[in-house]
């Protein structure tokens, strides 16, 4: 029986009209989420604000955006990470042997592409987040530009692609999820393959036993249950790189990649929540606010203000807790009675400032616009 084919009786499901084969956009809405987006919310939990407190975000605590199914494995021992295609030297590698290679932790920002989806319409239908597919780690692991040199790249190499196992349907394509890099991108000395979060094991959801970290890039590009790398002499058109994460105005705009994480700054929602609406109050007084900061590419935060009822004031940075990481921040707000506004925005070194409205973008992707809080103050 041949795949998708159910009996001699029944014809291919590729003959049929079913939505696995037919490559059709998800609807377009500017109202409240579907019920597949709730089921995806569901699967896909994000950031809690209040977490941003933590310089290392809790395993269980950073946000997770799976596109397929989370892969079994039962133990590591018999995974391998292969590296094929245009190289001199083919290898393959257990994880023992990754481990016995130089090593090197590194704190690192990702943030999904499509965070702040919820902030822009008319959008496709989506992973429905607002403010939390965002989160950093302490990650560990190899450096993938020694693996690389140790496999050789052959001079015809044009992209290098990441796989992992995690296999599914999107845009109408069966496929393992998989990103690529340039060659001259992919030898940076910052990625690493990693095998640890926050001085433990990967997490099953994390990428469980191997994952690529790309510092800077939205975290599409950080492929996790990695277990092959294969480099090609043409432009990797799969699904994830070609199909999707890519900025578009409309749906015949043929777009511009998604790539480096745009400036962006977050605030941890002060005093006490509404259990169902989320609102806000605090006493009337002195209110210490505190959040995140953060930009692509290895770019530094440069300034931070926050804004109360329209009126923006400099907020004091904290150290930076790694080129790749996120900065803390505080203001002190003498809050007064009544209903207020709060927003936040970041500077980066390369003097780019957060927008006060969304960019738009049909995919929801790359929203960095800045948070708006109302707060009641008693």
């Amino acid at each position: 029986m041949t795949p998708f084919q159910f009996s001699s009786m029944v014809p291919p499901l590729s003959n049929l009209h079913h939505p696995f084969f037919n490559p059709i956009k998800p609807p377009l809405t500017d109202g409240g989420f579907s019920r597949d987006e709730v089921r995806l919310a569901n699967r896909n939990p994000g950031t809690l604000l209040e977490a941003l407190r933590y310089d290392l975000t809790p395993a269980g605590l950073h946000y997770l955006l799976i596109h397929f199914d989370v892969p079994f494995v039962a133990s590591a021992d018999d995974w391998t990470l292969s590296i094929g295609g245009l190289v001199n030297k083919p290898i393959k590698l257990s994880l023992a042997d990754l481990k016995q290679r130089p090593q090197r932790s590194m704190p690192v920002t990702l943030e999904c592409a499509g965070n702040g989806r919820a902030g822009v319409a008319p959008r496709y239908q989506s992973q429905p987040w607002h403010h939390e597919g965002v989160g950093t780690a302490e990650w560990t692991g190899t450096p993938l530009k020694s693996l690389l040199e140790e496999a050789g790249l052959a001079d015809s190499a044009h992209d290098v692609v990441f796989y992992g196992t995690d296999r599914g349907f999107g845009g109408g394509q069966e496929h393992d999820y998989g990103r690529s890099l340039s060659p001259e991108q992919a030898l940076d000395d910052d990625i690493l393959v990693v095998w640890g979060m926050n001085g433990a094991p990967l997490l099953p959801q994390h990428g469980f036993p191997l994952r690529l970290v790309v510092p800077g890039w939205y975290g599409m590009a950080s492929v996790k249950w990695l277990d092959r790398i294969e480099v090609i002499d043409r432009a990797f058109d799969g699904h994830q790189q070609a199909g999707t994460y890519v900025y578009r105005a409309s749906a015949d705009d043929p777009g511009t990649p998604v790539t480096t994480v745009r400036v962006k700054s977050l605030m941890v929602p002060p005093g006490i929540p509404d259990v169902y609406t989320r609102s806000r109050m605090v006493e009337a007084g002195p209110v210490n606010l505190f959040g995140r900061a953060w930009s692509g590419a290895g770019v530094g935060i440069s300034k931070i203000e926050v804004a109360v009822d329209g009126e923006w004031q400099d907020a004091k940075l904290d150290l930076e807790l790694g080129q790749y990481a996120w900065r803390g921040w505080t203001f002190n707000w003498q809050a007064t009675p009544g209903d207020h506004e709060l927003m936040c925005r970041a500077t980066d070194a390369n003097g780019d400032v957060q927008p006060i409205d969304p960019r738009f973008d049909i995919a929801g992707f790359g929203n960095n616009s800045v948070q708006r809080l109302t707060v009641t103050v008693r």
